[in-house]
């Protein structure tokens, strides 16, 4: 019984080397989404595009023969559930993961680092971005404080009044609404521009007037909104509702074709910093890729910029781990290598795209659009602050 045993665990211990190695048959990744909680609104087409393009990815060879095995769950948008769903995924010897929010991912970051997953997220807070706080977080997109800093330029650059344009700064009380706000107030005193008013509201408010009312208090001409689409739509309805003329700025999350049906008429005139090119952008041979890839799952649904943001993530992982492979590199210092020593060109999905051994910025330069006559229409080209 002892000899068995020991042969047992003999056995185990060189399958439990191998997935570490990555030489098992497959390639354990993890995912952590939020689905149906309160940023699920944007959450469920992002993490529909992961696993859309991971089975795509398996069903035409994988990463060089081997299957990526994709062990993803809906932690709701509850930070204890995420550090429990990160333990289970731990446990199944994951060598990188597709995460999400910033309140998850800030809490997870000293354990990524501890235990060397590499881990792309759909959380683009900046601090992720320092190597030395976050050696293995890769925020996937340009950071919120960047975004923030870019409307504040054109801002800036397109005021004609006198004096400094006066913004105001609505946002969640998460970890991913605040992120960037004191380093918008930075560089708003910068660039000479005035913060007036900080306005909180909800992810998920049914009615903000005395948030609105407050900041037209404040004498605000412009407004930086950080929300999911729920909230920015509640306040783009209320302020055309109590006749408020304040312009409206968008980050990404806070915008999307969806919030063009909810907000209605509302939507017109709104700003909205996108790093990510759309679904109707069929111009471009990565919009045509994520249209073919998306119909084999999803039929002829037309797909919103989260679908293609959760894509240009899971596609940026499997090109590192086809890199990492290839070297005989495939385990988490192995991925953070290949992540970090190259390109990542994507036909367009987004500006191009590099992390470096010093700084995890995925990218700096955006587009801002206008919604024009119920539609999004790119104002600027590709822009850094």
């Amino acid at each position: 019984m002892k000899k068995i045993l020991s042969v047992s665990l003999f056995l185990a211990s060189i399958l439990f080397v191998f997935a570490l190695n990555g030489n098992a048959a497959s390639i354990p990744i993890g995912g952590i989404w939020d689905m149906t909680g309160p940023t699920g609104d944007v959450g469920a087409p992002y993490a529909t595009a992961q696993r859309n393009y991971i089975s795509y990815v398996n069903s035409h060879g994988g990463i060089n023969g081997k299957k990526i095995a994709l062990f993803g769950e809906d932690y709701a948008y509850k930070i204890p559930a995420a550090v429990a769903l990160y333990k289970r995924l731990t446990e199944k010897h994951v060598l990188a993961i597709l995460g999400w929010g910033t309140g998850d991912t800030e809490a997870l970051s000293r354990f990524i680092a501890r235990d060397k997953i590499p881990y792309i997220s759909a959380s683009y807070s900046e601090g992720l971005s320092n190597v030395k706080k976050a050696p293995y977080n890769f925020p996937g997109a340009v950071t919120y404080s960047d975004q923030a800093r870019i409307a504040l330029a054109f801002i800036k650059s397109h005021y004609k009044g006198s004096g400094n344009p006066k913004v105001a700064l609505l946002y969640n009380d998460k970890g991913f609404g605040r992120s960037p706000i004191n380093d918008a107030k930075k560089y708003a005193k910068k660039i000479g521009v005035n913060i007036v008013d900080d306005e909180i509201v909800p992810l998920r408010a049914l009615d903000v007037t005395s948030q609105l009312l407050s900041m037209k208090k404040h004498g605000a001409q412009y407004a930086l909104i950080q929300e999911t689409i729920m909230a920015t739509s509640t306040i783009l309805k209320d302020a055309k509702k109590l006749g408020i003329k304040t312009k409206f700025f968008a980050l990404n999350w806070a915008a999307n074709e969806k919030l063009l049906a909810l907000a209605g008429s509302a939507a017109e005139g709104l700003y909205w910093t996108s790093p990510f090119s759309l679904w109707t952008d069929t111009n471009l041979k990565g919009i045509r890729f994520v249209h073919k890839v998306s119909k084999l799952y999803n039929g002829n649904k037309a797909q919103s910029v989260n679908y293609i943001q959760g894509f240009i993530a899971a596609y940026t992982l499997v090109q590192a781990l086809k890199k990492a492979d290839k070297e005989g590199r495939l385990n988490g210092p192995g991925i953070k290598y290949a992540l970090e020593h190259n390109k990542f060109p994507n036909g367009g999905l987004s500006a191009p795209a590099s992390y470096s051994p010093k700084l995890h910025k995925f990218a700096t330069k955006l587009r801002i659009y206008q919604v024009q006559n119920g539609k999004f229409v790119p104002v600027t080209g590709y822009i850094s602050p």
